[in-house]
């Protein structure tokens, strides 16, 4: 049978879109350029990222999406638009049944803004699913088995945490601290350590290449450029890893106290089954180096990186969308 069925990851970093028996078809920023003076979308995604902290006055460069939630209406229709028509191809004249990701924690209103937006960009039908339920599934966790597992999913814009059982979320939390946050705390220390400004996207590189969640003995080098604050002029400094730990230290430790919280919210047949089995660390800030025995050691419970941790929730989107017959009564919210 022939399928109209798309699934967004719809990230605040990255957004990736799942066809069915394609796979990942699209990974790109979840970014727009817009033109002030025509109030016209120039570019989205990868192109727009390229204009980061290169724009003249009448370009801006937005980030729809904060937090996890639709922070520009407008501006998230126009790029969930950009991303249907690039897999409409696909589809030639059908409008496709979409299935968006959403942070647990999300309101009725910022679920019914996700839905609206899809439906505007060109939906038939639009679904909305939690992150942290599409993230065990897209790790093989078996949800609908009656022991209880954890997941930590750290995106670019919210850490996602929650206890899952028999196909539903038992306890959850969803922290506003992330990816995101760790890059702003990389510039900041840069900034007044090294008297040099540096962007969001040299801050992510540095992540990303060196970053670390705990300092160490054999540190790691990585040369950034920049503008430096007394003179003006671009300066080149090396960092260490063990700078980075020290930068996003704070972060870190919210994240943690949030897995801590719902370790104690969570009934005592479960925290035994979590014993057992460990916690699963999913999302790209899963991915940062020394973060799943950063948790394992301040919480006493096994903690263990989930395969292909990157695109999770993207697999779990693709799985829950080639089976949405099954899926829609127990972890779908429909309009």
């Amino acid at each position: 049978m022939f399928s109209k069925k798309i699934a967004i990851d719809l990230g605040t970093a990255n957004c990736l879109v799942f066809v069915p028996k394609k796979g990942i078809v699209l990974n790109e920023p979840s970014v727009v350029a817009v033109s002030k003076d025509e109030n016209r979308i120039l570019a989205v995604g990868s192109e727009a990222k390229l204009m980061i902290g290169r724009t003249p006055d009448s370009i801006v460069v937005y980030r729809p999406l904060k937090d996890g939630v639709i922070a520009d209406y407008r501006v998230t229709q126009a790029m969930m638009r950009y991303f249907i028509q690039k897999t409409k191809s696909k589809f030639g004249i059908f409008k496709p049944e979409l299935l968006v990701s959403i942070p647990v924690g999300s309101t009725s209103t910022e679920r019914r803004a996700v839905i609206e937006a899809s439906l505007a960009a060109g939906a038939k039908a639009a679904y909305v699913a939690k992150e942290p339920i599409l993230a065990a599934i897209g790790a093989g966790i078996p949800i609908n088995s009656c022991e209880g597992n954890m997941v930590i999913d750290i995106g670019g814009g919210t850490s996602e945490i929650a206890v899952i059982s028999l196909g539903g979320i038992v306890t959850a939390h969803s922290l506003r601290v992330a990816g995101d946050k760790m890059d702003e705390k990389i510039a900041e220390y840069i900034k007044k350590e090294h008297n040099l400004a540096v962007g969001s996207q040299s801050a992510e590189e540095i992540k990303i290449k060196i970053g670390r969640a705990f300092p160490i003995k054999k540190e790691s080098f990585y040369e950034i450029r920049g503008r430096d604050l007394i003179t003006g002029l671009p300066r080149n400094i090396k960092i260490s890893s063990n700078e980075v730990a020290r930068a996003i230290r704070d972060v870190l430790a919210e994240i943690v106290e949030g897995v801590k919280q719902i370790l104690r919210d969570t009934p005592p047949e479960l925290s035994a089954d979590i014993m057992n089995k460990g916690m699963i660390l999913a999302g790209g800030g899963g991915l940062l180096r020394g973060m799943d025995q950063l948790v394992a050691k301040a919480t006493g419970v096994p903690c263990f990186v989930a395969e292909d941790a990157l695109f999770c929730v993207a697999k779990g989107t693709g799985i829950v969308i080639e089976n949405l017959d099954i899926y829609k009564r127990s972890i779908i919210k429909k309009k």
